[in-house]
């Protein structure tokens, strides 16, 4: 069954190897962070260094896998609509707020919805790491500059995950305004067991 992710907002629930997650734009233009964690000891964690590493990219889509600081696999992308995703940007926080939106009303961002929806399997806010920002647009100029643009994603678009490992996930609909378009929408998802 569906669920919805509100706007500006998060949540974390299991995943059990083999298990399906499809993440879903119902209205397109919005990004959602990923974390991921093992179920069996959650101080190991997605990585994005071991991902770029071992994947040898970082424009990461189906076929690619997500792996862990520990050098274990943990998810990989069956299918992919979008084919534009970020693994270098950490999930926005109160401090990106103040540092990028002066002039906007501060917000406790991913990293604040994430923090409050992980911390019922004992992952601590210091435990939280790069996440990998589903459908947002970084891309990298050839002098190693970084852009935040909209996301490309139509309505409908989506990215389906194969657990490859019992999980931990976090999951959010983004809260920052360069990474969403200056909108705020929100995320579905479904687990295929």
């Amino acid at each position: 069954m569906v669920q919805i992710i509100a706007p500006r907002s998060g949540t974390a629930f299991p995943l059990s190897k083999g298990e399906i997650l499809q993440v879903i734009d119902p209205d397109g233009g919005q990004v959602s962070d990923l974390l991921a964690f093992m179920h069996a000891d959650v101080r190991e964690a997605i990585s994005n260094g071991r991902t770029f590493d071992y994947e040898e990219t970082i424009q990461l889509t189906t076929g690619n896998r997500l792996w862990s600081n520990r050098s274990n696999p943990m998810l990989e992308i069956v299918e992919d609509s979008v084919g534009t995703h970020d693994f270098l940007l950490t999930p926005c926080s109160e401090a990106t707020f103040r540092h990028f939106y002066a002039d906007k009303p501060v917000h406790r961002g991913c990293f604040g919805n994430l923090a409050e929806a992980l911390a019922p399997f004992g992952i601590g806010e210091d435990a939280i790491p790069v996440a990998f920002n589903i459908f947002m647009n970084v891309p990298v100029d050839t002098e190693g500059k970084l852009k935040v643009l909209p996301p490309p994603t139509a309505p409908g678009d989506f990215i389906r995950m194969r657990a490859l490992a019992d999980l931990v996930v976090g999951l959010t609909a983004c809260s920052a305004y360069d990474s969403c378009g200056g909108s705020f929408k929100p995320i579905n998802y479904d687990i295929e067991r």
